[in-house]
């Protein structure tokens, strides 16, 4: 299936201003920008693919023009990624079958994660967008818990039916689970990866919905699709021993640089 990946960029971050324009150093000492990084691990994906890198800033858009990328700019009114993307597409105008999302605050995301999404929604042709989901073992589920307790919006966790359709999710810690885990145990709690797979159809429908209240209390933009109604399929992936975490905060930095490090990435 043709594939565009979009990877939305905005500078004012409520959490983090100007995150996608943070440095990150990898194995090398080399500092990389996020959405560079982001853009890299987009362009690693295989099959008929193309990436661009969608933002309502200009110093966003100049940096990914300096490193090679194809630039989208889209309006400030866009309140999360996924409305960023489909004013891309409308802006851009696209043929492809599947628009990808891939948020530009995950440069460790393999490239495997969005192949998984992309085959999924060949295989199910009445998912009308679809999310990796991750299995936590004890480590990243206690740093789950350790961002909680320190009062950090962390990573973000899942729940599914026995179809994998997606029933919710939320930054907290769902399902409830009062083990203690060492940091190889296997968990019953699922860590979603931000990146979504879409029917350009479902993107449009998504456009013509307002945020209901679920959405606006976890600030999590796929559950306007579970709102709503949509078949929003969770894709279950396997890391393959790579690292994975996502920037959300400035302390996330120097865990995401030793990752890189951890990983031999440049």
């Amino acid at each position: 299936m043709s594939t565009l990946i979009v990877i939305p960029a905005r500078y004012a971050s409520t959490r983090y201003p100007g995150k996608p324009l943070v440095e990150l150093k990898g194995a090398t000492g080399e500092s990389i920008s996020l959405v560079e990084r982001s853009w890299r691990a987009a362009r690693k994906v295989e099959g008929d693919v193309e990436v661009v890198v969608a933002t309502d800033d200009t110093r966003i858009a100049d940096a990914a023009e300096a490193f090679g990328a194809e630039v989208v700019m889209t309006s400030e009114a866009c309140r999360n990624g996924t409305e960023r993307c489909a004013e891309a597409i409308e802006v851009r105008g696209t043929q492809h079958d599947i628009v990808v999302n891939l948020q530009g605050d995950a440069p460790l995301t393999p490239p495997w994660f969005v192949e998984a999404l992309i085959a999924s929604m060949q295989a199910n042709p009445k998912a009308e967008a679809a999310t990796p989901v991750l299995r936590c073992d004890g480590k990243a589920l206690n740093g789950f818990l350790e961002d909680r307790r320190a009062g950090r919006v962390g990573g973000t966790t899942a729940v599914f039916g026995a179809d994998m359709s997606g029933l919710y999710f939320s930054k907290e810690m769902i399902p409830y689970t009062g083990k203690t885990y060492g940091p190889d145990d296997e968990t019953p709690v699922f860590h979603h990866v931000g990146v979504y797979a879409y029917r350009p159809a479902a993107l449009a429908a998504y456009m013509g919905w307002e945020p209901g209240p679920l959405e606006q209390l976890e600030g999590l933009e796929q559950l306007r699709f579970l709102e709503h109604g949509a078949h929003l399929e969770c894709v279950e992936v396997d890391a393959r021993g790579q690292p994975f975490w996502e920037l959300n905060n400035p302390e996330d930095v120097p865990r995401i640089e030793a990752m890189l490090a951890e990983a031999g990435m440049p």
